[in-house]
């Protein structure tokens, strides 16, 4: 019993590693445009089962209950709270917030592939394209849009539409239509890093639309979300895990001293 006894706790304090890896990605990223906090889901493992409930005692009667000893558990998976960030002002033209369900479409220049996004943090390359991050590296809002080289202002409506001012035209002009994406199930989303996702099965495929209609979220110039993050919870699950690892690590050592006291009997 005493071996089954450290393979269960150990299992606790694999798991409580895990949650801490988790609590302190989130930190971590505090201060990481339009991050998605993680949360961790516990299921115990199987149970040695000494005498199953409603099975018949030696007297011939049904047993309320059984004799169920659990061996432990473990992660099932690690779960994105895709709840929305605060909004942060910074005043710069070309950043954008998403208010409401969405995701930016984004490519990737290098592989041609499809990326989402809720970081709005954009730039304008040497083209006059707009792009997520730096304006060398960065990757291609899809569908592109392009500022011209005279503009001296540029609008971005709720709506999504892009229009510039241009010296010597007192009309704006529009230059561009932001999109959106939603997904059924957003949390399926796989992460790849540089607050990029990307579709999976779980996902379901991208529902595209412009937004402020059927149910996108609108976007707002001179703004980023934030992460959504919350410091005080974190440091919660980090103390209450760490308190849970501490007493899986005693309940160890306290099943090495009973086979250490086994092993000296029998000598």
């Amino acid at each position: 019993m005493s071996f089954q006894t450290i393979y269960t706790s150990g299992s606790g304090m694999l798991g409580m590693e895990q949650k801490l890896n988790t609590v302190a990605h989130n930190l971590a990223n505090m201060e990481t445009t339009a991050f998605k906090k993680q949360r961790c889901n516990f299921e115990d493992l199987f149970y040695d089962n000494w005498r199953y409930p409603g099975s018949q005692d030696r007297n011939g009667e049904f047993t309320g209950t059984g004799i169920q000893i659990g061996l432990g558990t473990r992660v099932t998976s690690v779960q994105s709270h895709m709840r929305q960030g605060g909004f942060k002002e910074t005043n710069r033209m070309t950043d954008v917030a998403i208010a409401g369900d969405g995701f930016f479409r984004v490519t990737d220049p290098f592989s041609g592939e499809t990326l989402y996004t809720r970081a709005g943090n954009f730039s304008v390359n040497d083209n006059g394209t707009f792009v997520l991050g730096s304006a060398q590296t960065g990757r291609l809002i899809d569908p592109p849009i392009t500022i011209p080289q005279d503009a001296t202002h540029v609008q971005i409506n709720d709506d999504g539409t892009v229009w510039v001012a241009q010296a010597g035209n007192p009309q704006l002009l529009q230059v561009g239509q932001f999109q959106l994406s939603t997904f059924i199930n957003p949390e399926g989303l796989l992460r790849v890093g540089e607050n990029l996702f990307q579709q999976t099965d779980a996902s379901g495929a991208p529902i595209d639309g412009q937004p402020g209609m059927d149910g996108m979220g609108t976007v707002k110039q001179y703004m980023i979300e934030m992460s959504n993050v919350q410091p005080v919870v974190e440091l919660i699950d980090m103390i209450t895990s760490q308190r849970a690892y501490e007493l899986n690590s005693q309940v160890t050592r306290t099943g090495d001293e009973i086979l250490q006291t086994v092993i000296n009997i029998k000598r």
